[in-house]
């Protein structure tokens, strides 16, 4: 039967101790980084937004331009028949049959020039989207010029820092093997909860080092014999001494 090595409750505020330092050092580098990766998925989103405008601005001078030529083959067409009708007006025999041709000819009269206005009015639509577009167009240049700069930064940052991060993420792994997973899982929320990410404080001038309250001398007795785990009344945080700190 194999024997489980038992980890002492000194080793694990050792390992919860080197494992907040990692992760503080960690947080450090993307604080380097600083607000680079949210600008980044701005300036995508933005582009993307751009370039979707532009594809419906697109879209729709397509269908202005068809139905541009739908009203044009109409003008043809009623065009086509007034001379038809115009060819039979020579050889009519009686009233009733002249006042149908006429009508007949006033009606796509009425056809060209209601077609001739809406020609009119989708050009002017047209003008007014390709304007819209040469903005759009424009802005999209200049976002993805922004772009280009801002993933030159963070490349740039990202590959200075890339061998520090792998390295402390490889120590991390390390410390966490010593940790058990519930100990583990109140040090990640606790981590959470705070903006600074800090989760193991040391206690410093009798208080704690994360929200600055009093720790009873009591309380730093059970912290200094590292028999247990120990937090601070006032704001959760695990508490260490200086000797855990030095090891």
């Amino acid at each position: 039967m194999v024997k489980v090595k038992q980890v002492s409750v000194e080793d694990k505020l050792v390992a919860l101790f080197k494992l907040q330092s990692i992760h503080s050092n960690i947080d450090k580098i993307k604080i380097l980084r600083g607000e680079l990766p949210l600008e980044v998925q701005d300036l995508e989103d933005e582009i993307a937004g751009l370039e979707t405008r532009l594809s419906n601005y697109n879209n729709q001078i397509d269908s202005l331009q068809s139905s541009t030529k739908e009203s044009e083959s109409m003008i043809i067409n009623s065009k086509e028949l007034i001379s038809k009708y115009n060819d039979q007006l020579k050889k009519i025999r009686n009233n009733r049959e002249f006042d149908s041709l006429n009508k007949e000819i006033e009606f796509q009269d009425l056809e060209i020039q209601l077609s001739e206005k809406k020609i009119k009015e989708f050009k002017l639509k047209v003008e007014e989207i390709n304007a819209l577009i040469s903005e759009v167009t424009e802005k999209l240049k200049e976002r993805k010029e922004d772009l280009k700069i801002k993933n030159g930064e963070l490349d740039k940052i990202i590959s200075e820092t890339k061998k520090d991060e792998e390295k402390l993420l490889k120590e991390s792994s390390k410390a966490e093997k010593v940790i058990d997973d519930r100990l583990l899982t109140a040090y990640s929320r606790l981590r959470k909860n705070f903006k600074n990410g800090l989760a193991v404080v040391k206690v410093n001038r009798n208080a704690c080092g994360g929200c600055f309250n009093t720790v009873p001398p009591q309380r730093q007795m059970d912290i200094a014999s590292h028999k247990k785990i120990i937090v601070c009344e006032h704001c959760g945080r695990i508490l260490i001494d200086e000797a855990i700190a030095g090891k």
